[in-house]
């Protein structure tokens, strides 16, 4: 019994003792958590509850060298709604839908069809995308729950393709991949904030207030030296061009010679960097920096230099070439474009004799011709702040044949890039000096100071001043009359520069496949432009001063207009001319006819419409005295070459007219219209009765008529 009873009261105590050790152990774990460990376990719990998310930065603007805005950011919005969220009713739903139809131009049963057509128990149906501020407004006013709105930053190219290939374009990570948008990536970019925020046990991400932030640092804007207004005009000419010629490409740059400065840079075909995923991949390369090609009689620039340089040659010295036009060098023909027969170096390079200029190179060592190319910037990159950019091909000496050095003095076994070539001829409208291209004139942080500026940079001296005095009257030779580059010239102004038609080199031979270039400065006694026009494989012609030297005129012709202070210098430079003889029009375009005639300070009437001259009166030879007129008779009915009325016309002559009342004559035939100055007009370009596609500009210069003139008129 006691025995039964012990063991009864032992059980009694063991339970006892159980129940009272559950609390001592809870109340040692208390002391454990909040006093031993609970400074850990806080610190634990911050860590699963709190995060951070990134503040993105704004990426910095691409400017032009006038302030124009050309890339920039924009915020769009999309609207979504959680139809299963506690508390939401179907007139609220309504009320989001008739809000977004009157926002968007949908209508309110395209949305309530969204809603019901989508998965069972969606929480997420995107309503819009893209939507504009004035939308997100309405819709956050509705205070509904439910309804989500989210913000996204986008690139936007204000001017759509202008200058593409030189600003580039950004991914859907905002990150630069083409241009300036990727060379100077880090710059524009910025460095994304941090915000704390704190999870849910559904890990749902909420704000709450006193959260530590830390400030975006927002990224730097760069102003460029591309002039938007000469990119515009470029952009038109080159592509007008293209089409003109049936090239398949083309490129054209601009440059400030003094400085190094790019004004213009472009390429056709080109691509809409808001959508550049829908032209071809090929319309994105930069082909003006990337492409290397041989370059033909541009390049006898070197030649040319060294020659003069190394005394191995003398401007009138007398060159003899095969009747043929065809010369045997070193077991291999060398021709030149026609037979010129026999002239001096001067003609050589006027009229670009290839038979003639290999002669003259083959007098200098081959260690001396390669050193004149290299200093020239061939062969090596030029250190463009542009992507991608080629360093061109310049074998070294002992790599030559003995056919390189003649066939290079012309252009081919070597590759250059257009830049190369460009700045090559730079140098020699500077002084001789060889200069550091650029775009990016300034970068400037988001409080409007500047943080960095480029300077003009000189790489070498690349040509004496005595020879650019010697050779600048040979390259204005090019432009004359007895010239490669007739149809580069305008009127008024000197020009100096090069044509050039390389053959290609495909599958290891050479096609009957051609690109056609055209170099030039101007003008010749204080350089402000060098223009270079490259055609690859044109089909109205094969050579540059045909078909590039036109394109060189109008982008010129369309600049002058623009440049107030080389206009004013024009005028001031012609001279009057007291008698000229006609010179023989027919068969020439309206422009053509119209420039010879300009040259020779001979006024003209256009009588009939059509691109070719099919009469002339007086008849050629005849002499016109000063303030004689020339008629020219346009056909309309030449084969092949009328001039479509409904998007061609014949440019107006608004001089002596009000500036109202020539922008209403231009605008009411089809142009645009760049005014600069007011009063009365007194110059306008391109000339009266030049024939241009509808749709481009007309630049008209005003002046205010003296008070004289006005006092007389009112009596």
């Amino acid at each position: 019994m006691f025995d039964a009873r012990s063991a009864i009261i032992g059980r009694i105590f063991l339970v006892l003792g159980l129940v009272l050790l559950l609390p001592v152990a809870i109340a040692l774990q208390i002391v454990r958590i909040q006093w031993v460990e609970g400074s850990n376990l806080k610190a634990l719990w911050n860590a699963q509850t709190l995060d951070y998310i990134p503040v993105q930065a704004q990426r910095g603007n691409i400017l032009d060298s006038e302030g124009r805005v050309l890339a920039t950011n924009s915020i769009t919005y999309t609207a979504a709604i959680d139809p299963q969220v506690p508390g939401i009713t179907r007139e609220q739903i309504d009320m989001v839908c008739n809000t977004l139809a009157r926002h968007t131009g949908q209508t309110a049963t395209h949305y309530q069809r969204l809603i019901h057509n989508a998965p069972r128990g969606s929480r997420y149906i995107v309503l819009g995308r893209n939507l504009n501020s004035d939308t997100h407004e309405a819709l956050r006013e509705l205070s509904i729950r439910g309804l989500i709105l989210e913000e996204q930053y986008r690139r936007r190219y204000n001017f759509e393709s202008l200058a593409s290939h030189v600003v580039g374009h950004v991914n859907h990570e905002f990150t630069g991949v083409m241009g300036l948008e990727s060379y100077y990536n880090r710059v524009l970019s910025g460095k994304d904030g941090q915000q704390q925020v704190r999870k849910d046990r559904n890990n749902r991400i909420y704000a709450y207030v006193g959260a530590p932030r830390k400030r975006p640092v927002q990224g730097h804007s760069l102003q460029t030296t591309i002039n938007a207004q000469i990119q515009a005009i470029v952009e038109e000419e080159l592509r007008s061009g293209v089409e003109r010629t049936r090239a398949g490409q083309g490129t054209a740059i601009v440059i400030n010679p003094k400085t190094g400065a790019i004004v213009s840079m472009a390429n056709y075909p080109d691509f809409n960097p808001n959508t550049p995923g829908r032209g071809a991949n090929e319309n994105r390369r930069n082909f003006a920096v990337s492409d290397m090609i041989e370059p033909g009689s541009t390049f006898k620039l070197v030649t040319a230099v060294a020659a003069v340089e190394q005394k191995v040659v003398h401007l009138d010295e007398i060159f003899e070439t095969p009747a043929n036009g065809r010369q045997l060098i070193h077991g291999q023909w060398m021709r030149d474009h026609d037979p010129l027969g026999t002239m001096n170096f001067r003609q050589v390079i006027e009229k670009s004799s290839n038979i003639a200029t290999a002669e003259v190179a083959m007098r200098l060592k081959p260690d001396t011709f390669y050193q004149y190319a290299r200093n020239l910037g061939f062969g090596t990159a030029t250190s463009i702040d542009l992507p991608n950019e080629e360093n061109g091909r310049l074998r070294k000496p002992f790599e030559w044949s003995l056919v390189t050095l003649p066939w290079m003095s012309v252009g081919y076994e070597v590759q250059v890039t257009p830049l190369q070539m460009a700045m090559a001829y730079a140098a020699l409208a500077n002084g001789g000096n060889l200069m550091r291209p650029y775009i990016v004139e300034k970068v400037i942080d988001e409080n409007g100071r500047t943080v960095k500026h480029t300077k003009p940079h000189i790489l070498r001296q690349a040509i004496h001043p005595r020879t650019i005095q010697t050779l600048m009257p040979v390259f204005e030779g090019v432009i004359s009359d007895s010239g490669t580059a007739q149809y580069a010239s305008i009127s008024g102004i000197p020009i100096a520069g090069k044509t050039g038609t390389a053959q290609k080199y495909i599958d290891g031979r050479y096609r009957a496949r051609y690109r056609a270039s055209f170099v030039g400065f101007y003008p010749t006694d204080d350089p402000k432009y060098v223009v270079l026009i490259l055609l690859d494989e044109p089909k109205t012609s094969i050579y540059g001063g045909f078909v590039a030297g036109p394109i060189f005129r109008n982008i010129s012709r369309r600049i002058i207009g623009l440049d107030h202070e080389l206009h004013r210098s024009i005028n001031r430079d012609q001279e009057p001319v007291f008698w000229s003889e006609a010179p023989s029009v027919k068969g020439m375009t309206l422009t053509e006819a119209s420039i010879l005639l300009r040259n020779r300070n001979i006024d003209y009437t256009v009588s009939g419409r059509g691109l070719r001259v099919t009469g002339q009166e007086p008849a050629p030879g005849t002499r016109i005295e000063n303030g004689g007129k020339m008629l020219v008779t346009l056909d309309i009915t030449v084969p092949g070459e009328s001039v479509n009325t409904e998007t061609h016309s014949l440019i107006p002559d608004v001089r002596g007219m009000s500036m109202r009342q020539a922008v209403q004559l231009l605008l009411e035939n089809g142009y645009q219209v760049q005014r600069t100055g007011s009063g009365t007009v007194y110059a306008q370009f391109p000339e009266a009765g030049a024939v241009m596609q509808k749709g481009r500009s007309v630049t008209i210069r005003g002046r205010a008529r003296p008070m004289e003139t006005l006092l007389s008129a009112g009596r």
